[in-house]
């Protein structure tokens, strides 16, 4: 027994170990040539070549920033439709709000470069409807499955089987018994939990389903960093559903621990609802291999209210996401209002929001008090003397767990998505926004938030300072962790 140990550990000096820093300088090399952030290649980099036995594990789970087999699937994709992409911008133009159409030069500069970060343009004809909390959006939902006549595009990124999950199921059921096209796409990191009897009773009734990275290799299902964070429902190209809720009880607020929860959904009709068609279409492909027969024919609404949506993920060339929230903020005059659960801004976010309060901009931050992480508990207060000192409000919604993610910016824009305000929502979830340019729909926003601010406190530097030293101590360690939270 003793002389195959010797003989192991041998082999592991003479051998394993060399080979082991071999691979983590490569990997070291990897992490320099590809991660997004100066700080993020530095940090992987270092750990690689110095820790290699605890970093590499780490670094191909968690710390890869590219989704090589996504991005090769949506090439093939767009290969393959480029022409009904032709047509569907055809279709588009009419109803397309072109920016030199601005009222002045610098709402005509933001919507070009809004647009241009969707690849898609701002369009007209839109009916956007806030949903408030769980009771009204499951309403809407179940009214638009059971409203559904040729196809249903359903993506969760969590979903539970509880009271709320199997009422969902049953009317998906229902849809693809009566003849309706479902397709069901989840994550498989959210929904984790999701039995596979749930799956087989959808495929049973006629529904397709799959996860969203399909059939691949073992190895792809270790890449745990990659989430589609989506929440997408789309019902015969006429109607969308986009925002914050998953599909579960706790988002009624059945969550003791949570209750009551607090999230906003948006229900979208017009031709805005092929951004989120558009969306979906492309992630079914990642996962099975061929797109969904989908139509492309427009439903335009009398409203006319103006819309963009934005789907961003770890695929694309730029960071979307991150630049879609510093635009915005760019773009405030007079406020910018943010509600996000998960408020870790990077340097370039936390820059912009500093400005924008020094130029006179009111900015308010919305964070939960409670929150589903323990983790979360100190994140209020990582960045919070940096922004307070110059003029950054920032509020802790007080009444069980605040969910929502939206901004408002001026009474010009206001966004309602799936997106947090967080390094994980920037460069790596697979996220969507609506973003509205509608005067009117920004008032029903501001309406909104200005009730959730009445039901929250205010927080300052001065909160902070009189916390016990444990607590300052973990909140400057969350903020060290901002980067892979």
């Amino acid at each position: 027994m003793l002389a195959n140990w010797t003989t192991w550990a041998g082999w592991w000096v003479a051998v394993g170990l060399p080979l082991l820093h071999v691979f983590g300088a490569l990997s070291a090399i990897d992490a320099v040539m590809k991660a997004r952030t100066p700080q993020g290649a530095s940090a992987w980099a270092l750990a690689l070549v110095l820790m290699p036995t605890l970093a590499l594990p780490l670094y191909w789970v968690f710390g890869r920033s590219h989704f090589e087999d996504y991005v090769e699937a949506l090439r093939v994709f767009d290969d393959e439709v480029e022409k009904n992409l032709d047509q569907i911008q055809q279709a588009l133009s009419p109803w397309a709000v072109p920016p030199e159409a601005a009222d002045d030069p610098r709402t005509e500069t933001e919507l070009r470069g809004f647009a241009q970060l969707a690849r898609l343009p701002v369009l007209k004809g839109n009916a956007l409807r806030l949903l408030v909390d769980g009771e009204a959006t499951f309403e809407s939902l179940f009214e638009t499955i059971d409203g559904a006549e040729e196809y249903l595009l359903v993506q969760f990124y969590i979903v539970h089987d509880d009271q709320v999950g199997r009422a969902f199921k049953a009317r998906l059921r229902a849809a693809a018994e009566r003849g309706v096209r479902v397709y069901f796409l989840y994550d498989e990191v959210g929904s984790h939990a999701l039995p596979g009897a749930f799956l087989r009773e959808l495929r049973d009734a006629g529904a397709q389903v799959s996860a969203f990275s399909g059939e691949r290799s073992w190895l792809g299902r270790f890449r745990l960093n990659f989430r589609n964070h989506r929440k997408i429902v789309v019902a015969d190209g006429r109607v969308g559903l986009v925002g914050g809720l998953n599909v579960g009880d706790e988002y009624l607020g059945h969550d003791p621990r949570l209750s009551p929860w607090r999230d906003t959904h948006l229900r979208v009709e017009g031709p805005a609802v092929v951004g989120l068609q558009y969306s979906f279409v492309r992630d079914w492909y990642y996962g099975q291999g061929h797109a969904p027969a989908v139509s492309w024919d427009l439903q335009v609404s009398e409203r006319d209210q103006h819309a963009l949506i934005l789907a961003s993920g770890p695929a694309d060339r730029l960071e979307t996401c991150g630049l879609l929230y510093a635009q915005a903020i760019d773009a405030a005059e007079e406020r910018i209002w943010i509600a996000s659960p998960y408020f870790v801004p990077d340097g370039r976010i936390l820059g912009a929001l500093q400005t924008a309060a020094l130029r006179g901009v009111e900015v308010r931050i919305l964070m939960p008090r409670n929150s589903d992480s323990l983790l979360f508990k100190w994140v209020p207060y990582v960045s919070l003397s940096e922004i307070e000192r110059v003029g950054v409000e920032v509020y802790l919604y007080d009444e069980g767990f605040m969910h929502q993610k939206v901004v408002l910016v001026d009474h010009a824009y206001a966004g309602v998505g799936s997106a947090n305000f967080d390094n994980r929502s920037f460069r790596l979830n697979f996220e969507v926004t609506c973003l509205a340019h509608d005067e009117t729909f920004c008032r029903e926003v501001e309406e909104m938030l200005e009730a959730d601010f009445e039901r929250s406190t205010r927080v300052t530097e001065k909160d902070l300072l009189e916390k016990s030293f444990w607590f300052r101590l973990a909140a400057q360690g969350t903020r060290l962790l901002a980067p892979i939270l």
